[in-house]
């Protein structure tokens, strides 16, 4: 039972692919749609070969404290425990790109998504996971405590993201000349809330399958968890987007959904009920601030990757050290936070990982973007007449909305030819 928990586990955090597709899809514009849903598929299957070959190894093979060097090319046959747990840990991998490749959206080239899918899959997202998830990970030996990857997925493929979008520069008019942020906005809200939707119950795998098995009915206390931040967090983002532009902005609703979906990831299995609820406002709340503060740094986020899961992980990630408690802590192997006396020992370790590892996911990122770039011309970026024109045109030859965009481009030559 234990190990069918953890493959439907494993399906549903499968499933946030197309939560993502829509999430994205949704959020950007329409001459862009079916560039996004290909290279989302596209991508997962980059990312599932190389954590088979050597992702899963690097994270949990036999090594030293910084890097695994065993169990490459996995493929026992008679181990399928181990085979239902490979299953499990290569979707959160997939997650992890998925959420780097945000920093890409609109302007990035599709060789530029291919070769870079390698090169975090491979070099990345491994090194973090195995710091903090494996036995002998450093992190894991001074008691990092993140239990579902606050750090090791969200925080890590947002510092990635924002290597990327500093690489790209921003989209082509997202920025007057002066300072005005002008409103590039997605083509379809409906697609955006069915995606955080599916993210949504997604997420019941990503944290309650962490639990890794059914016996004492503990998923279901972090599926709680995981709920009441999510519901937390919508509330939170829309009063304050509400209080603040006297309109209750229905993106900024569901990234405050997402926020609190990511704030709880870290800490599901530490809190009390009444701590999620908290983790969840704060996610809230910080993640409307989060994305005012971006666009006035003039960091072009489509899908306020950075704010969702970068700024949204280091708070979940730190939010253990402050409210796990002592009991939790110990079913888990962890220690308590600090409103339970546990002193700022644990919410140092924890800041401690947030400042390593986002450094580490954002240099790394940016060297390995810059080799990236290289090896497909120069730059990761559309010519500025590809982005005009989008890019399910120019890097695909098609449309993903061909009806629509043929009977608006007939309308148009009507119109001309009157």
């Amino acid at each position: 039972m234990d190990n069918l928990w953890l493959t439907i586990a494993a399906v549903l955090v499968l499933l946030m692919q197309g939560g993502f597709i829509l999430l994205e899809a949704g959020s950007t514009r329409m001459k862009n749609a079916g560039h996004i849903a290909g290279k989302t598929i596209f991508t997962v299957g980059v990312a599932s070969l190389v954590f088979w070959a050597v992702g899963y190894g690097f994270i949990y093979g036999d090594g030293n404290a910084i890097i695994g060097l065993s169990n490459f090319f996995y493929g026992d046959y008679a181990d399928g425990v181990g085979s239902v747990d490979f299953f499990f840990q290569l979707t959160f991998a997939a997650i992890a790109l998925t959420i780097a490749f945000g920093g890409f959206a609109e302007r990035g080239k599709l060789a530029a998504y291919a070769i870079f899918a390698v090169l975090f899959s491979a070099f990345v997202y491994p090194l973090v996971a195995h710091w903090i998830w494996s036995d002998d990970g450093w992190l894991a030996d001074l008691g990092k405590q993140d239990f579902a990857g606050s750090t090791v997925v969200h925080l890590t493929g947002a510092m990635a993201a924002l290597a990327a979008t500093i690489i790209l520069k921003p989209r082509l008019g997202k920025y007057g000349k002066d300072g005005k942020v002008n409103d590039l906005s997605g083509h379809n809200q409906v697609f955006t809330a069915l995606g955080v939707l599916i993210l949504w119950v997604g997420w019941f795998g990503f944290n309650a399958g962490s639990t890794g098995g059914v016996a004492d009915a503990f998923f279901g206390y972090v599926a709680l968890n995981t709920q009441l931040a999510a519901g937390a967090g919508t509330i939170a983002a829309l009063f304050l987007v509400w209080a603040i532009n006297g309109k209750a902005d229905v993106p900024t609703t569901l990234n405050g959904a997402l926020a609190g979906l990511v704030a709880i990831t870290a800490s599901c299995a530490f809190v009390a009920p009444w701590a999620a609820v908290v983790i969840g406002i704060i996610g809230g709340l910080i993640v409307v601030v989060s994305m005012k503060m971006f666009d006035k740094l003039k960091i072009d986020d489509p899908i306020f990757a950075l704010s969702v899961h970068g700024v949204a992980g280091i708070w979940g990630t730190l939010s253990n050290g402050i409210f796990a408690t002592p009991e939790l802590a110990l079913m888990n192997g962890g220690h308590a936070g600090l409103l339970y006396g546990g002193g700022f020992d644990q919410l140092g370790i924890q800041a401690l990982s947030v400042v390593v590892c986002g450094l580490f996911a954002f240099g790394a990122s940016y060297i390995l973007l810059l080799l990236t770039k290289g090896l497909v011309g120069g730059t990761l970026r559309v010519t500025e007449e590809e982005e005009i024109l989008g890019l399910d045109m120019s890097e695909h030859g098609s449309y993903g909305y061909p009806e629509n965009v043929m009977s608006e481009s007939k309308s148009n030559s009507t119109k001309t030819g009157s």
